[in-house]
């Protein structure tokens, strides 16, 4: 039976500015247990589809919703959509995607988004990478100066494996993953920009020390080779480069990231097709590079940070992804190249996303329609 106070909370919120309604469940807080840890967690807001974030110096944060919205969010959980985004092909593991801030961000205002286009005859697609200006000098905060830098060759049918997630190093060069769009074969081919890592200046030329210099043009962008579905990308302190990527049926890899290296794909897997036709282990080919850490059966990995916070002092350098089909949040103890699984956070949701914010604190989004943000911090003893 509907609560009486139903037509006027409907006519509230018909009359609130929608810019400041903060998420449903904004003062949820529950704990979140591990075998050996707990963590208390406060959701902040409610997104549909979320696939991205990244924080501001202002501690206020950028979302990315797949259908292709993006919000600015403040501290407290209020969103803002940002004007000034242009359209994306949403369906499948496609839409808009990353979305990460220019190392001089506070000089420049800059920031790099990715998303799917549609090809001319709008039955092909692939991952495009653009900067942007955002403007936040007026009541709604708005993109300008926007310039496609790079676009993911060649756009093919299908609407899976993207990838698209992007990072930037100490050296201000911008990283992209590139998926092998199911595929498989490309990520092998020099000829094309598919299942491969890339590496670009900010303005999106090609930095004249990359390792493929003699493979062709697209090659010149390459940093590594080999990758199938890189959902997450990250430089821990030291300046080494980590990634983690789908496996097939099973095998998801972390892969600790070096210049001109093959990771195997699809010649060696630690998981099998998923017609079930057996694909030979990394162990049978030590000329490729292998895993730091591979998962049978899969986690499904998608968002990833490597901490370096003090909230949390003991994880840091730790990495931590997120896990679709395992419903977790997965810390991954790495020490001197080596990775290995620690501790899994289950609170029954898919993990799409995981970000350090400014203070310290863990921030996730949850996957599909009505996902929270949850904040997580030391559960209390």
């Amino acid at each position: 039976m509907p609560s009486p106070l139903t037509p006027f909370l409907a006519l509230a919120a018909l009359i609130a500015p929608a810019a400041l309604i903060a998420g449903a469940h904004a003062s949820e807080s529950f704990t979140i247990k591990s075998k050996s840890s707990a963590l208390t967690a406060n959701a902040i807001a409610t997104f549909d589809e979320p696939w991205a974030m990244t924080f501001l110096p202002d501690r206020s944060a950028l979302v990315t919703t797949k259908p292709g919205r993006l919000f600015h969010m403040t501290p407290d959980g209020r969103k803002t959509e940002v004007a000034g985004m242009w359209k994306v092909a949403y369906g499948g593991q496609g839409g808009l995607g990353d979305v990460v801030l220019h190392p001089d961000f506070r000089e420049n205002q800059r920031i790099y988004i990715s998303n799917v286009e549609a090809g001319k005859n709008q039955r092909t697609f692939g991952a495009i990478v653009t900067a942007a200006t955002l403007d936040r000098s007026g009541d709604t905060p708005r993109l300008t100066n926007k310039k496609k830098i790079w676009t993911q060759m060649p756009k093919t049918r299908g609407r899976g494996h993207f990838s698209h997630r992007l990072a930037f190093d100490a050296e201000k060069k911008l990283f992209i993953t590139s998926g092998d769009r199911q595929q498989q074969k490309p990520a092998q081919r020099f000829s094309q920009g598919l299942g491969k890592i890339i590496r670009l200046n900010d303005d999106g030329t090609v930095p004249g020390d990359n390792p493929y210099q003699d493979k062709g043009a697209l090659a010149k962008t390459y940093w590594s080779i080999g990758h199938r579905n890189p959902l997450g990308i990250a430089f821990a302190q030291d300046g080494t480069l980590w990634a983690h990527e789908m496996g097939p049926r099973h095998g998801d890899e972390l892969n600790l990231i070096k210049r001109g290296e093959n990771y195997g794909w699809p010649v060696v897997s630690d998981g099998d097709n998923y017609s079930g036709r057996p694909i030979p282990d990394h162990a049978t080919r030590p000329d490729f590079e292998a895993p730091k850490k591979s998962w049978v059966p899969a986690i499904s990995p998608s968002g990833f940070i490597l901490y370096s916070g003090d909230v949390f002092p003991d994880w840091k350098g730790d990495a931590f992804m997120g896990g679709l089909s395992s419903r977790a949040l997965i810390r991954v103890d790495i020490k001197d190249g080596t990775a290995r699984e620690a501790e899994r956070f289950r609170w029954g949701e898919r993990v799409r996303e995981v970000e350090q914010g400014p203070d310290g604190a863990i921030w996730v989004l949850e996957d599909g329609d009505g996902a929270r943000l949850l904040k997580l911090t030391p559960a209390a003893d």
